[in-house]
């Protein structure tokens, strides 16, 4: 009788184990979304505490492309191999999140080059076809030295690769002209200081991106509704995209986009994003108040959908961003599903996949302009509300100081605003095939504007630009 209790012990013992392993494996698994936020996400390296909590700002190294093997990452103490870089300031880790190229051997960023001619906002894809080889856009820069003014716009194009260094990534060929058309709008709507706009003459600031099947391009021209707004074209009928099918309904016929009441005279940076049903959004603002609606393929729109979560998206955007300046949107979006695509066992689904994109605050000292990027996920099913935001500015490792202290009478508390004027204009894949969707252990590109006279972007891996996130939970 003893034997026989004995042995019924041992295996009860034995299912309490198994039941207490398997238990664990899934919190483990399943709590890998929810601790992302609040871990240290480092390619190449396993996941350590961070310190994300705004008012934190002692992070070491976050996100750098395997920190563990570099010598400057030394529990947040600048070595002489920083100060080896032009303008590097042992502060900066303090007021911003700092993010380092994956193949530029400097670490930093890479310039983007189109020739003789001289550009700016830049977008990069991968080219559908040929590897190690991208497809390049950026809007033709024409310098104030030109002898002659002008109202002619236009987007130039090409196919580039990296230079051996991994330094520059050029065209292959001289630049073509995107063949986007000009629009002629309502110049009535083009009142006293905006009037210079109805003579304007082609395309402006465009961005190319993908959508989960396709790429379109969304860019400024002459309105019919306003001033100056923004228009949609499938990509691929511009360039030479090769064999593929393009269908009327993917905007083969370029339109103009259209929003909810009420219309600003000059609209611009809206971006495309689709929900986890696949349906297409547009989101047309970011602050004061949200503005995105459900965008049919006429180009029409419905009611403004962000209303219901305004107040709660407005003060999480409060808590992260400083209260001066102006906020812009900034870049088109991008799913992220926030685990990795080696984890066997990380499957997208709707609490662990949003929608990524950057928005940036403008601020003016004198004549200069500086834009600070923070990094915004929400949500992908309704009401598509703002679930994290950046809890320090991103600062692109490559990134001119032109002081050397902070600025204690800044407006914004960070570093001296003379620093290197660069600003956000898109975000997509490296990875030839890769169009919408990625995962946190892929690389993006991040592509930029310098000064309004040049261009330049930035490799990183999705999750080192999303490192020191602060959730907008307990508003």
């Amino acid at each position: 009788m003893a034997k026989r209790i004995a042995t019924h012990l041992i295996l009860i013992a034995g299912l309490l184990s198994a039941v207490i392993l398997v238990a664990k494996f899934q919190s483990n698994h399943l709590g890998l979304q929810s601790r992302f936020l609040f871990t240290d996400y480092s390619s190449g390296s396993p996941y350590r505490q961070s310190h994300i909590d705004a008012g934190q700002s002692d992070i070491a190294c976050s996100g750098v492309h395997g920190s563990e093997t570099l010598s400057h990452c030394r529990d947040g103490q600048v070595t002489d191999e920083d100060r080896r870089y032009p303008g590097f300031d042992k502060d900066m880790s303090r007021t911003h999140h700092i993010i380092y190229s994956l193949s530029n051997p400097d670490r930093k960023y890479f310039r983007i080059d189109f020739g003789r001619r001289s550009v700016m906002n830049p977008s990069i894809i991968p080219h559908p076809e040929l590897l190690d080889t991208w497809i390049i856009t950026a809007q033709l820069h024409k310098p104030p030295s030109a002898r002659t003014a002008s109202v002619w716009f236009a987007e130039l194009v090409c196919n580039a690769a990296f230079s051996d260094d991994k330094r520059v990534l050029s065209c292959l060929e001289p630049p073509l002209q995107l063949p986007i058309p000009a629009t002629f709008g309502d110049s009535s709507k083009c009142l006293g200081d905006l009037s210079y706009f109805s003579l304007s003459v082609g395309p402006h600031d465009a961005r190319v991106f993908y959508g989960p099947e396709i790429p379109y391009t969304i860019y400024g021209s002459n309105s019919f509704f306003t001033c100056f707004g923004q228009w949609i074209s499938d990509f691929r009928i511009l360039v030479d995209w090769g064999i593929d099918t393009i269908n009327e309904h993917e905007f083969r016929q370029y339109r103009e986009l259209q929003r909810p009441m009420p219309w600003n005279a000059v609209e611009k940076n809206w971006f495309l994003f689709w929900d986890d049903s696949g349906q297409m959004f547009l989101h047309h603002e970011i602050a004061p108040a949200r503005v995105f609606s459900k965008l049919g393929l006429d180009g029409s729109v419905g009611p403004n959908l962000a209303l219901t979560t305004s107040a709660s998206d407005q003060e999480c955007l409060k808590r992260f961003l400083p209260e001066t300046g102006k906020i812009h949107q900034a870049t088109n979006s991008l799913a992220i599903t926030l685990c990795a695509r080696s984890d066997q066992f990380c499957q997208p689904d709707a609490t662990n996949t949003f929608v990524l994109f950057i928005i940036q605050q403008k601020t003016l000292h004198g004549l200069h302009p500086v834009y600070e990027p923070y990094v915004v996920l929400m949500r992908r099913s309704m009401p598509c509300e703002i679930y994290a935001v950046s809890s320090k500015p991103t600062w692109i490792f490559g990134r001119s100081i032109r002081a050397e202290k902070s600025n204690e009478d800044s407006s914004t508390g960070l570093l001296e605003d003379t620093s290197e004027m660069l600003y956000m204009t898109s975000i997509s894949w490296k990875s030839h095939g890769q169009k919408y969707h990625g995962f946190i252990d892929d690389t993006l590109f991040l592509a930029f504007g310098r000064e309004d006279s040049d261009a330049g972007g930035i490799d990183v891996t999705a999750g080192d630009l999303l490192a020191e996130l602060g959730t907008c939970a307990g508003f």
